[in-house]
């Protein structure tokens, strides 16, 4: 399991791809947070991370997918799935080796963003004048739903040969796990359960760790999403045996 997690990692860093993706986040997110005058900290009147909290979410929806579309697909496409599938490792194991491989490089990605943290902890007046319980829940927050996006990104993949649809696929998944319960929850059509359906997105628990307050209840509830995932993920992998 580990020599499969390391083999996920330098694949990823041995090619410009890999750089590619995580420089492309990092730059879009620098856009959102320090240039763009509609959405830049420095046009705030107090020192505040939300623009940073609220945009990497969008930013995930690609950046996770464009982690993972190659974990199973790229396998499929070169015929290398079922030598792997012949080591001396359990479906379950292969699966998890890529899952964490996967959410390894979107904490990767997440690492340089602490200097924005940084940044506006001396741009506060006074100087660290800024909600770091707040900060600290966002930061945990994002960590797990990277988990979760990978989970989502890693089953796509496993679902074809082509990264291109695997990448399509995992997008969507994982926008609709995002935005769209919540989405479907504000139509007038649920009456007291609207509330139900809302807490079944991925936005809602995201948003609560925001507020300072690591509930466990946030914490489970979006590990359990990604173990779903990868238990579908098992279960494509075992198909073949059927």
């Amino acid at each position: 399991m580990w020599t499969i997690f390391k083999k996920e990692l330098n694949s990823f860093f041995g090619s410009l791809i890999g750089y590619l993706v995580i420089s492309i986040f990092l730059v879009g997110v620098w856009l959102f947070v320090w240039l763009f005058p509609d959405t830049s900290i420095l046009s705030y009147g107090y020192a505040s991370m939300d623009v940073f909290f609220n945009t990497v979410p969008f930013v995930f929806l690609f950046l996770v997918p464009a982690i993972c579309m190659r974990a199973f697909a790229e396998e499929k496409r070169n015929g290398t799935l079922e030598w792997l599938l012949t080591k001396p490792l359990s479906d379950l194991e292969i699966v998890l080796a890529k899952y964490f491989a996967a959410w390894a490089l979107t904490g990767i990605a997440l690492l340089p963003t602490l200097v924005y943290y940084y940044s506006v902890y001396q741009l506060g007046s006074p100087k660290g004048n800024i909600d770091t319980a707040a900060v600290v829940g966002s930061y945990v927050g994002l960590f797990l739903l990277g988990g979760v996006f990978a989970a989502i990104g890693v089953f796509a993949s496993s679902l074809t040969d082509s990264q291109i649809v695997a990448f399509i696929l995992a997008v969507f998944f994982c926008f609709f796990a995002y935005f769209g319960l919540g989405a479907v929850a504000s139509l007038d059509l649920w009456s007291d359960s609207a509330i139900i359906l809302a807490q079944l997105g991925l936005d809602y628990h995201y948003s609560a760790l925001g507020r300072g307050l690591i509930d466990s209840r946030n914490v489970l509830y979006l590990l359990s999403a990604a173990v779903v995932f990868n238990y579908l993920t098992w279960l494509v992998l075992r198909s073949r045996k059927w």
